[in-house]
């Protein structure tokens, strides 16, 4: 059996299907590559696409990827909730079945060099990927955002790319190749429209400000849902179940008078971290093995 990898890049729309649709077809015209699921954000104007396959079939349709979402996207015209820096924003590379870390770091080595030389895009890398211990977090570069790094790639050697020019692409920007273990995006929507409640929240929840590890939390505002929303990546499940952080968001929700309405699951998780009675206990308003978690999914395409 070849090593197989699984890669998840997002974009820069969350609004179009019919765009979503067009970069999901130019991955899956690469032999072996199989679609495990695309979900769409309006509210954070994003999409995130999840594919598995062989390494060098992914690291094709990667590059068809971010080709299409060259010719589609203009972040000029872009808004929305999430941080952004180009077109195709990231494509993480994760370790399946029969593959290493060293194969998923080779391969987002591999497809950054060419994303910035046939596409003339900038590109850094980050995670197990990175070249500069200063990328290893993608938040600490990309925070900047397409407008702020306009100003400095090219002009700021902290900001020199991996590879490509040293200059963002004027309608699609940059792309963040990576490499990592599976992350699972998770978010916990609350009862209230006062944004504050989920920001003071993830502060808590994060890492970074002294919270769970392996965690990463922004608040939010969903105006189509006129709830407010903790948004977290988590970086490994192993470290911090989704239970726990959870437990965490829905006690120091009710602290504040506010009531969790729902969880939600952006892309897929591995059986290790999610079944019915986790989905039950952390309000999750449907769950369907077949289509949200990774092993079921590739084994109903036949993966």
């Amino acid at each position: 059996m070849q090593p197989l990898l699984e890669f998840v890049p997002n974009f820069s729309e969350g609004k179009d299907r019919a765009t979503v649709d067009a970069l999901v077809a130019a991955m899956t015209s690469v032999a072996g590559v199989k679609c495990l699921g695309a979900e769409l954000d309006a509210s954070h104007h994003r999409s995130v696409v999840t594919l598995a396959g062989p390494a060098a079939a992914v690291a094709e349709a990667a590059v068809r990827g971010a080709r299409e979402a060259l010719r589609r996207i203009d972040l000029r015209r872009h808004k929305g909730e999430h941080k952004r820096m180009g077109a195709m924003d990231v494509c993480p590379f994760v370790p399946l079945a029969g593959a290493t870390m060293r194969d998923a770091v080779a391969t987002a080595r591999a497809v950054g060099e060419r994303i910035g030389r046939e596409l003339e895009l900038p590109v850094f890398l980050y995670a197990e990927a990175c070249q500069r211990e200063s990328r290893r977090k993608l938040g600490d570069f990309r925070n900047k955002e397409f407008e702020g790094l306009s100003q400095l790639v090219g002009t700021d050697p902290e900001f020199a790319p991996d590879f490509g020019p040293a200059r963002l692409h004027p309608t699609g920007g940059a792309v963040a190749v990576g490499a990592r273990r599976f992350l699972i995006a998770y978010n916990v929507n609350l009862r209230t429209t006062e944004v504050q409640v989920a920001k003071d929240i993830a502060k808590a929840v994060r890492e970074k400000d002294g919270g769970f590890k392996a965690v990463q939390a922004m608040g939010f505002f969903l105006d189509d849902k006129g709830q407010s929303q903790v948004s977290m990546n988590l970086l490994d499940f192993e470290t911090t179940s989704i239970r726990t952080v959870f437990d965490k968001v829905a006690a120091l929700a009710r602290a504040r008078g506010v009531e969790v309405a729902e969880s939600e699951l952006v892309g897929l998780a591995p059986a290790a971290a999610l079944d019915a009675a986790t989905a039950s206990h952390v309000r999750l308003p449907r769950f369907v093995p077949a289509e949200q978690i990774v092993e079921a999914r590739l084994a109903a395409l036949g993966g």
